[in-house]
């Protein structure tokens, strides 16, 4: 009898304990769904904004220098090294100037013969020139005064015809010797053909002197600039020709950046512009750089625009040719409210002047237009439609609008409401 009553009992005890569960699991799904889905809001913040467009580059000095043979020479040495510090008119290849030096000392001698031949022209000829000049000069008057008594003797009948004519033969060839010794003095004098034959026998010997020492010059090649040498295509014992690339030079000094910009980009960019910039290889050194050229013409294949950096003060670690990564600061806002862009619905492009949010009030998601202004580095200026302090829904959450939303920080929760 006792038994059949206790059964009943525990039945219905747990009948209801049955129900009292799926109450309380019934509660806590309907207090989340009044609550909301749970998701990452983000919190509208103000503060400075910087845009920037990214690029990569390389480093580039502004030309590099290629050192070459200006004559034909076996190389006695090569006193530096790839890699190594030069200065202006340090000694880079020697090569060998036996044969030079020989055509020098014979270009000498030449020299000395065609002044030894103007001195003689001057001292010996010319003097002897100018005698002559004066003793054809007495012989003409000489048979002039002998003519003249001969006409006197003619006139009053004691000499011939003949005698006559002999006498004024005599007189025109004293005359014609008198005019060429003239001649031959005048060629010897300054201005004269003799003369400046002379002179110019004199410097065509010294330029091929000149010539010869100067090839000489060209047997020991020298650093144009100070720089480094980041090429070497030669060693000792070389036979090299006139205009073989023999060494190449990265001269010191101003470093620029160079990198392209894809064109869509021209109309932000200015020059005096600044830049952070860092070397791939040594990414934690960053580095000031000023945008200081940007090439007028668009690459048609690639679309790209060619633009230059100064970099006032490089480190160390920069080398020819290392790649680069450039923020360019593009503009500049101060204390400006930022949504980030995860949160915007941007149809309409990512450069568009208007998108939506989803923001939270009172536990769901509205849909609210806004107006934008810069973007960069995933944050977009709010110009209208948002307040410091907002909480939005990131798009990825795929949450609609009127849906109710809560936010997984409690923290960022009670700032929403």
């Amino acid at each position: 009898m006792t038994e059949a009553v206790t059964l009943p009992n525990r039945s219905r005890w747990m009948l209801v304990a049955v129900l009292i569960g799926l109450l309380l699991v019934a509660a806590v799904v309907g207090w989340r769904w009044w609550r909301g889905a749970e998701v990452d809001a983000e919190t509208i913040v103000r503060r400075d904004f910087v845009k920037t467009v990214v690029a990569s580059g390389r480093v580039q000095t502004p030309h590099r220098v290629d050192v070459a043979a200006q004559i034909t020479g076996a190389v006695l040495r090569v006193p530096v090294a790839e890699g190594q510090r030069v200065r202006a008119d340090d000694v880079l290849i020697e090569l060998d100037a036996s044969e030079q030096r020989a055509l020098l000392r014979q270009a000498e001698v030449a020299v000395a013969q065609a002044e030894a031949r103007q001195r003689q022209l001057i001292e010996l000829l010319l003097p002897v020139a100018e005698q002559s000049v004066r003793q054809a000069q007495a012989s003409l008057v000489n048979l002039q005064s002998m003519l003249r008594r001969q006409q006197d003797l003619a006139a009053k009948g004691f000499i011939g015809d003949a005698a006559l004519d002999e006498a004024r033969k005599g007189v025109e060839l004293a005359d014609a010797q008198w005019r060429s010794a003239q001649m031959q003095r005048e060629t010897l004098r300054p201005g004269g053909s003799d003369r400046a034959l002379a002179l110019a026998a004199v410097a065509q010997a010294r330029a091929a002197a000149d010539v010869a020492r100067a090839r000489i010059a060209y047997t020991v090649i020298r650093a144009p600039v100070a720089g480094t040498l980041i090429g070497r295509h030669v060693e000792a014992g070389d036979v090299v020709q006139a205009g073989m690339l023999l060494m190449t030079l990265s001269p010191a000094g101003r470093t620029q950046l160079v990198a392209q910009i894809d064109e869509k980009n021209l109309r932000l960019l200015a020059m005096g512009q600044n830049a952070l910039a860092s070397a791939d290889a040594y990414s934690a050194q960053r580095f000031e750089a000023v945008l200081t050229y940007i090439n007028p013409g668009v690459n048609a294949q690639t679309g790209a625009v060619e633009v230059k950096f100064d970099v006032p003060a490089p480190p160390g670690v920069l080398a020819q040719d290392m790649t680069v990564s450039i923020d360019i600061e593009v503009a500049h806002r101060t204390n400006a409210l930022l949504v980030p862009v995860s949160a915007l619905d941007d149809a309409q492009g990512p450069d568009a002047q208007t998108g939506s949010v989803l923001r939270i009030e009172q536990g769901r998601a509205v849909h609210r237009p806004v107006r934008l202004g810069l973007r960069s580095a995933g944050w977009a200026e709010v110009l209208e439609g948002l307040q410091e302090g907002d909480r939005v829904v990131p798009v990825a959450a795929m949450v609609s609008p009127g849906q109710r939303v809560r936010s997984s920080s409690p923290a960022a929760s009670a700032a929403s409401r």
